[in-house]
């Protein structure tokens, strides 16, 4: 792709002040998009918004929204936003996610679950049923929902980000069903193990939360380095961009997956159910009745 691949639209970013926001934010802004930042912390937001403005096209917008995507309300102030800042508005990322807490569900402080379930699916939910209608009239656009490890298999002690996340990636796949006619693109991507806070949480929860197991896979997640965080930024100015168009309801992997090569593809994808979620029967096994 070349430098500035998406020069002629701006997009939104949640969760863009820290982790894997903020190399996302840098990643939109250095491929030429205008940007809306959302975040909770205003004081973070504005760090980032400084360091970006170097970067920036001439004449390409960075601003910043403090606000909770699990509250509508900041859904609905980054819609108005949009249709008064934003003409070229044409990409929502999800971004914002936590992993909740950590241990044996019967353990778990119950506000907590649901306020992991608030951030992780109704954040996303929020953000998509304002924004979707500045897409739709618009006539194309690109949604790119953060998804995880958590949704393609089972992670015990983890059970509101498993369950949020697995959610994210059935809504990616309905939702991009309902907005085909809209040329509507709508995709979830797995970044990668990353060394970003929520890796501090799993340290700090201890092997008695998290499992034994996990927790000396994160130890030496920690002590590796992790997954570049620049190579789910780099899946998703993908996914957001042109070259990418008509490739939808599908979950990427930006550490394993060949995104990349996907456009030579496309036809054949479009014909296939590969990289989504789907119910193993006996005969997929080759078990004989």
């Amino acid at each position: 792709m070349s430098e500035r691949v998406l020069h002629d639209r701006s997009a939104v970013i949640t969760g863009a002040s820290q982790g894997l926001g903020r190399i996302l934010a840098r990643h939109f802004v250095e491929a030429g998009a205008g940007v809306l930042l959302v975040a909770r912390s205003a004081e973070l937001l504005a760090e980032v918004q400084a360091q970006l403005r170097p970067l920036a096209a001439p004449g390409r917008p960075i601003e910043v929204l403090a606000g909770d995507v699990g509250d509508a309300a900041t859904a609905t102030a980054v819609a108005e936003r949009l249709r008064a800042a934003f003409p070229d508005f044409a990409v929502l990322v999800n971004n914002a996610g936590v992993y909740g807490p950590l241990g044996p569900i019967e353990t778990l402080a119950w506000a907590a679950w649901e306020e992991a379930l608030r951030i992780n699916l109704f954040g996303t939910v929020h953000m998509c049923r304002a924004l979707i209608p500045l897409l739709k009239a618009k006539g194309f656009g690109k949604i790119v929902n953060l998804s995880g490890g958590g949704a393609t298999a089972p992670l015990p002690f983890f059970s509101a980000y498993a369950a949020s996340k697995a959610a994210v990636v059935r809504l990616t796949e309905t939702f991009a069903e309902e907005l085909k006619p809209h040329r509507i693109d709508v995709n979830a991507i797995a970044p990668g193990a990353l060394n970003t806070r929520l890796l501090d949480e799993v340290l700090a929860a201890g092997p008695e939360q998290v499992g034994a197991a996990f927790y000396k896979r994160a130890l030496e997640q920690r002590d590796q380095g992790g997954a570049p965080l620049d190579k789910g930024a780099a899946l998703c100015v993908f996914l957001a961009s042109a070259e990418s168009d008509g490739i939808s309801g599908r979950l990427l992997s930006a550490v394993w997956d060949d995104w990349a090569g996907l456009p030579a593809r496309r036809e054949q994808l479009a014909k296939s159910d590969v990289y989504t979620l789907r119910r193993i029967v006996p005969e997929d096994r080759g078990w004989t009745k």
